[in-house]
């Protein structure tokens, strides 16, 4: 296989070109709640214009979400998720050109998602519904693969790991294996190491330390740090919109660890970020 196919990861509705080194998702969260933007796209119009916007400044991936995981957030419903996620799905896939990702672990939402034009399963559950891994196999898509210990309501209270880069790296192989067991190709699955998700601010370092051991593993990684408390933490600002520049340090961490794809919030920064750092990155 010559470097040029290597590097383009092909489906039947979509394709991601790798050749220039990272891409970058962009977060579309249609929700009331979520840590940072919760409420502002919740208007079907704005978040169709949005999406469009964000593809303009140079996102390879949209990622919509319909169900807040920040810490400390409740399930919602099947149908809750979907009268708030399809109706932007079915406006925005016609009118852009790259792949809307679905972010949720609820198979209900996931299937109703793709037949709106989604085509890529980001799930925080590493598809821990089969009937999921069933329906990306069955459709040929990518999926995002991403470790969490415990669940958004749970995950930060005083999360614990003997080794967090072995036992994140451990559950990422172990779910990959999963998936391709399930037919879905290794070209199409993607790990991501799930920041902030149940790891205190050391976890999150050390993890951000180690991304090559992840990438080492042969599955193209996705790494989320976005606007992230640790961000906050280090930096001292409360306001997750004004960890720009914080966010933009992570993200060239990333690009220079061959990390594959970065999920945003600020896609036209990140972008300019992105472009300068896969220069160095070879």
């Amino acid at each position: 296989m010559n470097k040029e196919k290597s590097n383009i990861v092909v489906w039947p509705s979509g394709r991601l070109d790798f050749s220039a080194g990272c891409l970058v998702m962009g977060i579309l969260n249609v929700t009331p709640d979520s840590f940072s933007d919760g409420g502002d796209f919740l208007d079907v119009e704005k978040a169709v214009d949005r999406g469009i916007e964000m593809e303009k400044q140079g996102a390879a991936i949209i990622d919509i979400g319909a169900e807040s995981t920040r810490p400390g957030a409740k399930a919602v419903g099947s149908k809750e998720q979907i009268e708030r996620a399809i109706p932007v799905i079915e406006k925005l896939a016609p009118k852009i050109k790259i792949p809307i990702s679905i972010d949720s672990k609820d198979y209900e939402v996931t299937r109703a998602a793709v037949e709106a034009g989604a085509s890529i399963i980001n799930d925080i559950t590493s598809l821990a519904d089969q009937r999921t891994a069933n329906l990306a196999a069955k459709k040929k898509l990518p999926v995002i693969l991403m470790h969490i210990q415990g669940n958004p309501e749970t995950m930060q209270k005083e999360p614990y790991y003997e080794n967090v880069v072995h036992e994140v790296l451990d559950y990422l192989l172990a779910r990959a294996k999963a998936a391709e067991d399930a037919g879905i190709e290794k070209a199409k699955i993607f790990i991501d190491p799930g920041i902030g998700f149940g790891k205190n601010l050391e976890h999150n370092i050390t993890l951000l330390k180690n991304l090559d051991i992840f990438v080492g593993t042969g599955y193209r990684v996705l790494l989320g740090t976005s606007r992230k408390k640790f961000i906050g933490t280090l930096t001292g600002r409360e306001n997750p919109k004004e960890r720009i520049f914080g966010t933009a340090a992570t993200v060239a961490l990333a690009v220079l660890a061959s990390v594959s794809i970065v999920r945003v919030h600020d896609v036209a920064a990140m972008v300019d970020v992105v472009n300068v750092a896969n220069v160095f990155s070879r």
